[in-house]
């Protein structure tokens, strides 16, 4: 299993006009593939009168990879959204172009350039970002303890919840696990051992925007 991969944060949606068509890009994480086309029939349904409905998705379990032109000429249009995705470097995600034509031909390097911008723009627009693979453990301190070590939370740029209070501080966090272990013996080295630690089970969580 990969420790990384690069998603998008949310569905999201873009448009722009070439030469009078009017491209409608939607994209949205997916976790499988009868999500991707959950969506792709729900917008073949919001968009009944588009002229075209193109899609392409990547799905990581499987290594899953669908692209359609949807009657545009072959190479024009479904490819080019799913090379847009694979040279972001994404998965996990469906994009699906809406075209209403304008009236005036684009010609094949034109399709070409209209679907690739339209996917970018839908993609930029969901907000791409880093999903690692963490473990959780709640980091247990003293009152006196609890600026220092959240302090260093934030400098490490650990995700975390809620502090619990009760006779001592408990603060849940998530440590890629390539970290794991070296992270937890800096924080017992930071605070002379005034720390412990109740280890949790492994989830992907967002880490920040993907670079």
């Amino acid at each position: 299993m990969k420790e990384f991969y690069k998603t998008i944060a949310k569905e999201a949606r873009a448009e722009f006009v070439e030469k009078r068509s009017r491209f409608i890009a939607t994209a949205k994480p997916v976790e499988t593939e009868a999500e991707a086309v959950a969506l792709i029939e729900e917008l073949r349904k919001k968009y009944w009168d588009a002229t075209h409905n193109v899609y392409a998705y990547i799905i990581e379990n499987n290594n899953i990879m669908r692209y359609s032109d949807d009657g545009e000429p072959s190479g024009t249009a479904g490819m080019p959204v799913l090379d847009i995705l694979k040279k972001e470097g994404l998965t996990n995600l469906v994009v699906v172009v809406t075209r209403y034509f304008g009236g005036i031909l684009l010609g094949t390097g034109g399709l070409v350039h209209a679907y690739s911008k339209s996917a970018k723009l839908g993609v930029e627009a969901a907000e791409p970002i880093t999903m690692a693979l963490c473990r959780e453990t709640r980091i247990r301190c003293e009152y006196s303890m609890l600026g220092k070590v959240q302090s260093e939370i934030r400098a490490r740029g650990l995700t975390c919840g809620e502090p619990v209070y009760t006779d001592a501080v408990e603060i849940p966090i998530h440590i890629p696990v390539g970290l794991f272990e070296n992270t937890k013996a800096d924080f017992i080295d930071l605070t002379n051992a005034a720390v412990s630690f109740s280890d949790g089970g492994e989830s992907f969580i967002c880490t920040g925007p993907a670079v």
